[in-house]
């Protein structure tokens, strides 16, 4: 891909993705295959004006390696100065930035056993800072082209051919090709006009319907609000978490939640994949689990606490989509949930509650904000799902049909 159009890139992260401000510091999450988009990343980065950037590399065939060689014992220690880390980034609230390349089977022979015992042990010592820093940054996931990456979603291809396909599609799916700011100013006009029109109708309910077999009703909480595209964090700066993304989105109420759900893609979950599963609930909590593959994985992740079994999430996106009509099967969450409708399992999203800054943790937990050390899309749509609303006043909303947007 040449450089100019991926410098172009760089900037719609750091500019319309986290919106970085003068005199802010910068972290960067990203793989150890990616140090010529990160250079120009971190380029961009600092001509915004940044104060300091730190890039935080990581590697999936070690973590695969400790997971294989550490003790129970020595995975799940934290270190001071990892406690220190956390506590200096709640302090100064970098702007964050994810670069997604990984493998989607890279931690294939990974024991997660282990792992998820130490995210279990772990996630007591994160949870203070997680809630410390909750809605008052920027933060803004985004892809890159990685090579394992590339060769899973197109494997008849040479590996740079593959590469090559891989950011093209990364770069239309996201909206960057020829003038990204524009048409991410466009693009959230858009879905905030439809957040506008849903907040307006009351909903108290959902109810799912496919062909596939998916029969689902979901409630709604009484003051949450649909969301979409750019937020605001507490600090009044607008950023956009996700490029790309398609997703109207709300928290529906916790461990309200009755009937079953097919999955319409497979899912990413720690590096590996799970595929061809439903999820039932009774009330208000997963009850069963079948996956084709990976069925033990799907039961591990939805045993994680006891939140991991209630949603968090009903994510509205049109099966006639742009990632969708890419005809790729991404094997990354990223794109794929931006693909048709999802769900998620696990903590549920606080600013989408009217007037989200007036209120505490303990409040949220209070109106039914679902919280859990693990947040999982999961995608549901297809070209026969139907979603009607519910009112609070009885009247029913046709919301999609044949899954698309039926307004």
């Amino acid at each position: 891909m040449k450089a100019k159009i991926l410098r172009e890139y760089a900037k719609l992260i750091a500019q319309k993705g986290v919106n970085i401000q003068k005199g802010q510091e910068v972290w960067i999450t990203a793989s150890l295959d990616q140090p010529n988009f990160v250079e120009m990343l971190v380029k961009e980065c600092y001509a915004l004006g940044a104060k300091k950037v730190v890039v935080d590399w990581v590697c999936d065939k070690l973590t695969v390696l400790d997971s294989k060689y550490m003790t129970q014992e020595a995975l799940n220690e934290m270190p001071n100065w990892q406690i220190e880390k956390m506590k200096y980034q709640a302090e100064v609230l970098p702007a964050r930035i994810y670069l997604d390349s990984d493998d989607p089977d890279g931690m294939k022979y990974a024991r997660q056993d282990k792992l998820a015992n130490e995210r279990i042990a772990k996630y007591a010592i994160r949870k203070p800072y997680i809630d410390a820093m909750d809605n008052k940054y920027q933060w803004c996931i985004a892809a890159v082209a990685g090579r394992d990456w590339a060769k899973k979603v197109f494997p008849g291809e040479s590996p740079a051919k593959a590469v090559e396909k891989l950011w093209e599609a990364i770069l239309y799916t996201s909206r960057a090709q020829s003038t990204p700011i524009e048409n991410w100013n466009k693009h959230n006009k858009d879905l905030h006009a439809k957040c506008d029109y849903l907040n307006s109708l009351g909903l108290k309910y959902l109810q799912y319907s496919a062909s596939n077999g998916t029969n689902l009703r979901v409630e709604l909480l009484e003051n949450a609000n649909f969301l979409a595209g750019s937020e605001k964090s507490l600090q009044g700066i607008e950023f956009n978490p996700n490029i790309p993304s398609e997703e109207v989105f709300t928290t529906p109420k916790a461990g309200a939640a009755e009937g079953i759900v097919y999955s319409t893609k497979p899912l990413s979950y720690q590096g590996a994949l799970i595929e061809n599963f439903y999820v039932k609930f009774e009330g208000g909590k997963v009850s069963e689990v079948h996956a084709e593959k990976n069925e033990e994985l799907l039961r591990q992740m939805v045993s994680m606490d006891d939140g991991a079994k209630m949603l968090g999430e009903c994510a509205l996106v049109p099966y006639d989509s742009p990632i969708n009509n890419s005809g790729i099967l991404f094997y990354n969450t990223l794109f794929d949930e931006n693909a048709s409708c999802h769900l998620a399992l696990g903590r549920g999203f606080s600013n989408c509650i009217k007037d989200f800054d007036k209120y505490t943790q303990e409040d949220f937990d209070k109106m039914g904000v679902n919280t859990s050390m693990i947040h999982v899309d999961f995608m549901i749509g297809d070209s026969t799902l139907d979603i009607v609303g519910e009112t609070k006043d009885g009247r029913k909303i046709q919301i999609f049909k044949d899954g698309n947007w039926a307004f």
